[in-house]
């Protein structure tokens, strides 16, 4: 241990200096007591574990190691977070430490993860086994349209594809990931890739949500210059914002700012998710305006409103991932948390399969072959004048 001070500063105050542990309800106060200046070691929303006194006074051999530890009390049990505080001005510390953090399991056993994680290694496994299952059945959907009705299968069936597959690699990282540190405290390399995974599977996500509210592959086989400056900006920028996020929760709170990191990262997530709508309302603005204009207005609105389910669906499956699941695990109670996984996991899996059921590869897909009788004209006026407020 170094403690390094400024020169002409005053003899340093060991004291003050120390670690503790807080109650996670008890974060705002803090915050309010940090943006006042106070020491929070002497806080009563704090429990104190030692000092850098308490470290001098016990090593007092050259190069002895300072060993502490703590049990909380089953009825003291909730979620908890490790601080390091120095309130000394113009100082700074330097030292190696070594934590270890668990829970005590049935035989003695060492259970590293949080009580509200002990699920996940089994929730992201059936989650992997679900989307895998999901992948197989798509596939073999492509696979016998391709052959009973030619030219129903389009180049973005094949990136759905692709996409549940990333998605399925994703969720099998998670398990191994969250496996590893249960058993070792460690994740053993599974987070590696469980970052490359997911930021492929976000890049493959909002290009696929893109491409199918454009209508690429459906009703063009291309891009105008506005819809590829949505997916050349957003698209990095989003994947950025997930991989800065998924890396801010994994060093926790030790890094300078976390809190605001934290928060920023959050926010451009939501808006890039809310600006990849953009290209959806611009198609359905074209489709509106067609309806009214040429000669096909059954078709152009079946189109519609099949835009605007979708646009609808995207809207809500942005709102519930990234807003409820958010609010879910900050008010969830402790050993509960795993829950909000479970519903964002139970919510993207809807979001597929009703995308995969809208835009299947069928002769009588609404993009592909309408019935013209489906609508009549009064049908037709009702949603335009609703199209108009898009």
């Amino acid at each position: 241990m170094h403690i390094y001070t400024t020169e002409g500063a005053e003899p340093v105050d060991r004291t003050q200096m120390g670690f503790l542990i807080s109650f996670a309800k008890a974060d705002a106060e803090l915050e309010d007591e940090l943006a006042k200046g106070t020491c929070i070691l002497d806080s009563q929303y704090v429990k104190k574990l030692f000092t850098m006194q308490d470290i001098a006074d016990q090593t007092t051999e050259e190069g002895q190691d300072f060993v502490y530890s703590n049990t909380i009390a089953k009825d003291m049990a909730g979620q908890y977070s490790l601080y390091f505080v120095n309130c000394v001005e113009h100082s700074a510390v330097s030292f190696d430490i070594t934590v270890e953090l668990y829970n005590h399991m049935e035989g003695g056993k060492k259970d590293y993860l949080s009580a509200g994680e002990k699920p996940l290694p089994t929730l992201y496994f059936l989650c992997f086994c679900a989307f895998v299952a999901m992948g197989c059945a798509w596939a073999w959907n492509l696979h016998t349209s391709r052959n009973t009705q030619p030219g129903s299968v389009q180049k973005i069936h094949l990136l759905m594809l692709l996409l549940v597959m990333m998605k399925a690699l994703t969720v099998l990282c998670q398990a191994l990931m969250f496996h590893s540190r249960r058993v070792k405290g460690d994740a053993d390399g599974w987070n590696i890739a469980y970052y490359f995974f997911t930021s492929v599977r976000g890049l493959m996500l909002f290009t696929v949500v893109v491409l199918i509210g454009t209508g690429w592959s459906f009703l063009k086989p291309f891009l105008n210059e506005r819809e590829k400056n949505v997916l050349m900006i957003v698209i990095p920028m989003q994947v950025f914002a997930n991989i800065a996020t998924i890396v801010l929760d994994d060093n926790g709170v030790a890094l300078a700012g976390w809190l605001e990191w934290r928060d920023l990262f959050h926010l451009l997530d939501i808006a890039c998710c809310c600006a990849i709508l953009f290209p959806i309302v611009w198609s359905i603005k074209h489709l509106r305006e067609a309806a009214l204009t040429d000669g096909k207005k059954v078709r152009n609105m079946n189109k519609l409103i099949l835009f605007r389910q979708f646009y609808v669906m995207v809207v809500a499956y942005i709102y519930f991932t990234r807003i409820i699941v958010y609010l879910l695990k900050q008010t969830m109670a402790y050993n509960m948390t795993w829950l909000a996984d479970l519903a964002s996991e139970a919510a993207t899996m809807c979001f597929y399969c009703v995308t995969g059921y809208m835009f299947r590869p069928i002769p009588d897909n609404p993009y592909l072959h309408l019935n013209e009788d489906e609508l009549d004209e009064e049908s037709i006026e009702m949603y335009v004048e609703e199209g108009r407020s898009v």
